[in-house]
């Protein structure tokens, strides 16, 4: 691959079967609490959503914020930085629909791609 080509460095923030549904849930919810996170996404386990946003977190995508209070409350948001992945993950989900229409045109089967 090209010196200049960072498609890989941009698809190790998105690689996987969760971070980019996590990602397209905190950009149109908007600051998510953790417990919001598992219901939007019921078929995630807990510990992998917490893995996946620590790794999110990590890379400056998703921003934490921890109150003190009892029970504790936690919730998730966008960066400054990660709201440069908005047109991205936009771009994505067009596709995504596109590409579920082509398979239907061609295959003439109305379905979900997975």
């Amino acid at each position: 691959m090209p010196e200049d080509c960072k498609v890989e460095t941009a698809l190790e923030i998105l690689v996987g079967k969760w971070k980019p549904i996590i990602l397209y849930q905190l950009f149109s919810q908007g600051t998510m609490r953790f417990s919001e996170l598992q219901k939007a996404l019921p078929d995630i386990t807990k510990k992998m959503l917490t893995s996946q946003l620590r790794e999110l977190e990590y890379h400056n995508i998703v921003h934490r914020e921890i109150y003190l209070q009892i029970p504790p409350k936690v919730e998730y948001s966008i960066t400054e930085y990660g709201m440069g992945m908005g047109p991205l993950l936009q771009a994505m989900n067009e596709w995504g629909k596109s590409h579920i229409e082509h398979l239907n045109e061609r295959y003439g089967e109305s379905r979900e791609v997975k």
